[in-house]
C-alpha cells in the first residue's frame, strides 16, 4: 500500500489482490497529471471556447467543473475513481480486478462504495456524460470500441481528457479521438506522462443519438488455420481488447498442438481463457467434458462464450466466469486446468498473476488432477510449479515456448 497525494487530500491505495512485499503502486504519473489538471487546469481548453482553448494543463485557471455527470474510463486500480468519489463518478472498466480494487480502496479511505457506480466495458454506458476521463488502454482496439460506445453520451460541451504514459500515446491514439469525437491535441510531457484534450464536434456528438454505439468493427471472427492441432478449423470470436484479436498468437497455437489427449466426463477449466479457443478445442475433442472458462476481463469472457457457442452444440452446458483467478471454482473439483498466464500487469513485468493462478489451480484440482501451462521458456515457470506441486514435467518445447504439466498429489 502507498499514499497518493491529490488536490483533494491524501489517499492510501493498493492493487488487488494485495500481494506480500508487492512494490507496484496502484497509480502512476499519468493519474497524478490528470488529477492535478482537473483541479488546476482550464475547462475552456477542452470546450474550444475563445482564446483559452490553447491553455496548457496546470495553467492556474479555474479547475474543471466536476459537478456534472463524470465518467472515468480505464482506471487501472481505482485511483482516479477513489480520488473523484466526492463527485460520484461512473467508472467503466473491462477489468474485474479493477472493480475489486476500487471497492477496496474506497473502503480503505473511509468512502462509501455507493459513491462510485461501477460498470463493465460490456454494460450499457450512461446516456449523458459531462466530463469524460479516459486512461488510455494498451489495446488500440479497446480504445476504439470504448470511444464508439461512449460517443452517443458526449455533447458539444463535454470535457474530454485522456491520460497515459508517453509510451502509451501514439499518433494512432490521437487519430481515434479525432475521428470518433472531435479535434484533439496533447499537453506537454510531465514525468513521462501526457494529457489528451478533445473538443467534441457538434455533428459527431449529438446528445441522445445512440445509434452510433455499434459503429465500431467489434466483435470480429476468424477461422483457425491448419497446423493448430485440435484447434484447426475452429471459428474464434473476439471482442475489442483481446490479445491477438485478428489472428491466433503463436503461443496459443503451440499449446493447441500439444494439449493433453484426455477424454471422458471431466471438469476442465480454461484459466485466463481470453477468447476461449483452448477450452473450446478441448470441448470439441471431448464431448463429455464439462468446461469452465475464467478470466478477469469482461470482454474476454464474452468472447469465450461466443467462441464456444459458435463451435459447440448450443445446448451443451458450460460456465463462463468473470472473476479473480479460480476463487469461484470449488476446491478439489477440477480434473484439468489449462493456463497461458500473462506476465505483464499493464506496463509492469511481474510473475504475481502467474503465481496466483498456479496457487489457485493447486487448490481447485482434485488429487491426480493436472495443470497444463504454456509459457515463454525464459519465464522459468517450472521452478514455481515444482515449489507448489512438488513435480513438473516438460510435455513439449521449441526454441521459444514450453508446455509444462504439474500433477496434484
Amino acid at each position: 500500500m502507498n499514499r497518493l497525494t491529490t488536490p483533494w487530500g491524501d489517499l492510501d491505495l493498493a492493487r488487488f489482490p494485495e500481494q506480500p512485499r508487492d512494490t507496484l503502486r496502484a497509480w502512476d504519473a499519468a493519474d497524478e497529471y490528470l488529477l492535478r489538471h482537473l483541479a488546476e487546469g482550464g475547462a475552456a481548453a477542452h470546450t474550444g471556447g475563445g482564446d483559452a482553448g490553447s491553455a496548457d494543463a496546470g495553467s492556474g485557471l479555474a479547475g474543471v467543473d466536476l459537478t456534472g455527470r463524470v465518467a472515468v474510463v480505464g482506471d487501472r486500480w481505482g485511483a482516479l475513481a477513489t480520488a473523484l468519489a466526492p463527485y460520484r463518478p461512473v467508472q467503466i472498466t473491462d477489468s474485474y480486478l479493477t472493480q475489486r480494487a476500487t471497492r477496496a480502496n474506497l473502503l480503505r479511505n473511509g468512502v462509501d462504495t455507493d459513491a462510485v457506480r461501477l460498470l463493465s466495458a460490456r454494460d450499457t454506458p450512461p446516456e449523458r456524460i459531462d466530463v469524460l476521463l479516459i486512461r488510455v488502454p494498451k489495446s488500440l482496439s479497446l480504445l476504439e470500441d470504448q470511444l464508439h460506445r461512449l460517443a452517443p453520451a458526449v455533447h458539444p460541451r463535454t470535457v474530454v481528457v485522456g491520460t497515459g504514459k508517453v509510451t502509451e500515446i501514439h499518433t494512432s491514439t490521437l487519430k481515434l479521438f479525432e475521428q470518433i469525437l472531435g479535434p484533439t491535441r496533447t499537453s506537454l510531457a510531465v514525468k513521462k506522462a501526457r494529457l489528451i484534450f478533445c473538443a467534441p464536434d457538434a455533428e459527431r456528438a449529438r446528445s441522445g443519438d445512440r445509434s452510433r454505439a455499434a459503429a465500431g468493427p467489434w466483435p470480429i471472427s476468424y477461422t483457425v488455420p491448419e497446423g493448430a492441432g485440435t484447434g484447426s478449423g475452429l471459428t474464434v470470436v473476439n471482442h475489442a481488447g483481446i490479445f491477438c484479436a485478428e489472428r491466433l498468437d503463436i503461443g496459443t497455437k503451440f499449446f493447441l498442438r500439444n494439449l493433453p489427449g484426455r477424454r471422458g466426463p471431466e471438469h476442465v477449466v480454461d484459466l485466463g481463457c481470453g477468447n476461449g479457443v483452448v477450452g473450446t478445442a478441448v470441448a470439441v475433442a471431448s464431448p463429455a467434458a464439462r468446461l469452465t472458462f475464467v478470466d478477469e476481463s469482461f470482454s474476454a469472457v464474452a468472447s469465450a462464450e461466443a467462441t464456444f457457442r459458435k463451435n459447440v452444440d448450443t445446448d451443451r452446458p458450460a460456465e463462463f466466469v468473470v472473476g479473480d483467478s479460480l476463487a469461484t471454482v470449488e476446491d478439489g473439483s477440477a480434473d484439468l486446468v489449462l493456463n497461458n498466464p500473462p506476465f505483464h500487469s499493464h506496463q509492469a513485468t511481474t510473475d504475481a498473476t502467474a503465481w496466483r493462478m498456479f496457487t489457485g489451480s493447486r487448490e481447485a484440482l482434485r488429487p491426480g488432477g493436472e495443470l497444463w501451462v504454456v509459457g515463454n521458456r525464459h519465464l522459468g515457470y517450472h521452478t514455481k510449479l515444482r515449489r507448489l506441486f512438488g513435480n513438473c514435467d516438460v510435455m513439449a518445447s521449441d526454441p521459444k515456448f514450453v508446455v509444462l504439466r504439474a500433477v496434484r498429489r
